[in-house]
């Protein structure tokens, strides 16, 4: 095994404006995730195969992740980082989430 390094930095964020801003990031992120769990069956059973992005909690449909962030870009440019993208397999079956260790039926 090829010898492998990998250099992580760590910093500790204590400025009270990025703590703030980070913090309207994570707002933003959890509505555009709870629209999600509201609409999944409908996304996930009519979008199957492509890849979704979920901005300004609404949702943006297309082939490529390039194109979908830019859909939501483009319409919510204050959702900086804190869209929500997916990509929809064509065929529903049982998955596990490493991240989560449990088992969804997508």
């Amino acid at each position: 095994m090829a010898d492998w390094q990998s250099n992580i930095v760590m910093e500790e964020v204590t400025d009270p404006q990025e703590l703030a801003k980070a913090r309207v990031q994570d707002e933003r992120f959890d509505r555009n995730s709870t629209w999600l769990q509201a609409h999944i069956p409908e996304v996930y059973s009519r979008y199957r195969g492509k890849c979704i992005c979920i901005a300004g909690e609404e949702l943006f449909v297309a082939d490529t992740p390039e194109e979908v962030l830019a859909q939501a870009r483009a319409a919510h440019p204050e959702d900086n980082g804190s869209t929500l993208l997916r990509y929809i397999p064509r065929e529903k079956m049982a998955r596990i989430y490493a991240d989560k260790w449990q088992v969804a039926n997508v």
